[in-house]
């Protein structure tokens, strides 16, 4: 179905549907806002249950939906001081839907900010991005978790797969594709809003970039998008960040970390009550891969991602999620192909399909300590997906009683041909970038986060990470990372990394943040005995995020 009948389509069921829809349409809130920490620690303290962490980004009305049932429950308790002060912050970021949430009609016909939010940054580099690009060995024959084999053939040495890609800004990830060169770059955005009464809303977010390498300055549209609907049914056309799964520092299937895709998306920005699967939220997702030729092979195929998730209790979430490259240019798209591929994947399909499940389990007996994890496969064998990747970790929003301490724990350890097609040369990636998780395919990853808050604007986090490549498929390479036979044995790549920032106050509306970063590399790019040291500066000056 071409893009303009399916927005014609998705408009209609939108229009058909106005109780679901016709709630309070808002813009959604960007990814690096801290209103998603916020919320965060509301739930720790106890005061949210309802909230839905698997797909992002929120909407406005839905932050809005969150921070009243906050207030709801501080109403009948005595909330700690922080508590109080994350309330009192998120009214001020909140207004308009704070103002009209529940009370839809007395919004104006027509509304504008022209400044929503906007933000100055400067980033200084010193140092070299990895390439992800590498040869892989799959031997195939694998089970499940490690347990048993033969759910797919086994393949004798050699049998490369070929990883590609970038991590683009070293110690910078998750960045809507936004690469910072070696030296001084300059990062200026800003956004607007439009509302049409409670029905529709758009938003647009233009950034300007300063490279002192290239001594350049590029215009881009970061996002730009427009909205129907609300509530149990929405729709979205136009540019925008998307985020699928409960993970931190990463998710398999879909993140920020390559550029905002230009979609159309179905969703519910608010959990809807359901009679046989509980309450739950959806994300439909219609898009396109950039044209990409790789060894002679003209490429561009559409993407569909999706995700349900099911909150049968109030601490308990439970999610499904597919991402699906299909179609385009040098690719059989014959209906019975395409059928086919959409069923079970074949040797000549042209899809390349990845899917799982995640869950999020929080305890309150240990002070809304959360554990949570994701379970994708490139592959499955009846109903279970194997090639499995796994993101997993811990969320600690009261270390203290004060709860002004939170810790969190994540791991990922990407398959080895994760992110790897060979239909699709480029794999998962857009503009060079994986889609998914920002560390890429053949790779482990810990990640340890510690944060202090002084105040609700004044926090200072520690971060350290530990990633490697190459303990999975090492080759016998050449000087390029092809496989060659008479080459030499790939490396096992390790990387530590610490990273420390603090956010504090500048102005009523006006926030700050310094971060130092840097990180050590031994056998860079798997090769032996080279080593890379990276330094990364960062300070904003950020209005009203």
């Amino acid at each position: 179905m071409k893009f303009s009948k399916f927005i014609v389509f998705a408009a209609c069921i939108v229009i058909l549907y106005p109780c679901l829809a016709f709630a309070l349409s808002s813009p959604n809130i960007p990814l690096d806002s801290p209103i998603y920490s916020y919320l965060e620690k509301l739930s720790g303290f106890g005061l949210i249950t309802s909230d839905v962490k698997g797909i992002r980004p929120f909407s406005r009305a839905e932050a809005a939906r969150l921070v009243k049932e906050a207030e709801s429950r501080a109403a009948v308790t005595t909330p700690s001081a922080l508590a109080t002060e994350l309330l009192d912050r998120l009214r001020e970021l909140l207004p308009r839907e704070l103002a009209y949430y529940g009370r839809d009609e007395a919004a104006p016909a027509f509304d504008y900010d022209p400044l929503k939010t906007a933000r100055l940054r400067y980033v200084y580099l010193e140092g070299t991005p990895r390439s992800y690009f590498r040869a892989v060995h799959d031997p195939g024959n694998d089970g499940v978790f490690g347990i048993g084999s033969g759910l797919r053939p086994a393949t004798p040495y050699p049998n490369p797969v070929q990883q590609r890609g970038s991590e683009g800004t070293p110690l910078f990830e998750n960045n809507d594709g936004v690469v910072y060169r070696a030296g001084s770059n300059l990062d200026l955005r800003g956004s607007g809003e439009v509302y049409f009464g409670s029905v529709a809303s758009a938003a647009v977010e233009p950034m300007l970039l300063w490279s002192e390498q290239s001594d350049e300055a590029t215009l881009r549209l970061n996002r730009a998008y427009a909205k129907l609907g609300g509530k149990g049914l929405e729709l979205e056309v136009g540019r925008d960040e998307n985020w699928l799964g409960p993970g931190y520092r990463g998710a398999i299937t879909l993140t920020n970390n390559a550029r905002n895709f230009d979609i159309i998306k179905l969703s519910s920005p608010e959990p809807v009550q359901s009679k046989y699967l509980w309450d739950l939220k959806y994300s439909l997702i219609f898009s396109r891969f950039e044209k990409t030729v790789t060894e002679g092979q003209e490429r561009r195929p559409y993407l569909f991602a999706g995700k349900l998730l099911m909150k049968p209790l109030d601490h308990l979430e439970f999610g499904i999620n597919l991402g699906r490259q299909v179609g385009g240019p040098g690719v059989n798209n014959s209906f019975g192909t395409t059928v086919r591929g959409m069923v079970g994947g074949t040797s000549d399909d042209n899809s390349n399909t990845l899917a799982g499940f995640d869950m999020r389990l929080r305890f309150p007996s240990l002070r809304n300590t959360e554990l949570y994890g994701e379970l994708s496969g490139e592959d499955s064998a009846a109903f279970w997906p194997i090639v499995e990747s796994y993101v997993a970790g811990f969320y600690m929003p009261r270390l203290s009683e004060s709860g002004n301490d939170d810790l969190r724990f994540e791991y990922f350890r990407g398959h080895r041909i994760l992110y790897t097609n060979g239909t699709f040369k480029e794999g998962y990636l857009y503009h060079n970038m994986p889609i998914g998780h920002s560390q890429g395919g053949a790779t482990q990853d810990f990640f340890l986060r510690y944060s202090h808050w002084f105040s609700v604007r004044n926090n200072l986090a520690f971060e350290a990470f530990h990633t490697r490549r190459g303990d999975y498929g090492r080759m016998t390479v050449d000087a390029e990372g092809r496989f060659d036979a008479a080459g030499v044995m790939q490396a096992i790549e390790r990387k530590n990394a610490l990273r420390a920032s603090w956010t504090f106050p500048f102005a009523k509306d006006w926030s700050a943040l310094l971060l130092y970063g840097q990180e050590w590399i031994h056998n860079f790019e798997l090769r032996a005995g080279d080593t890379q040291m990276n330094r990364l500066l960062r300070a904003e000056l950020s209005y009203r995020y």
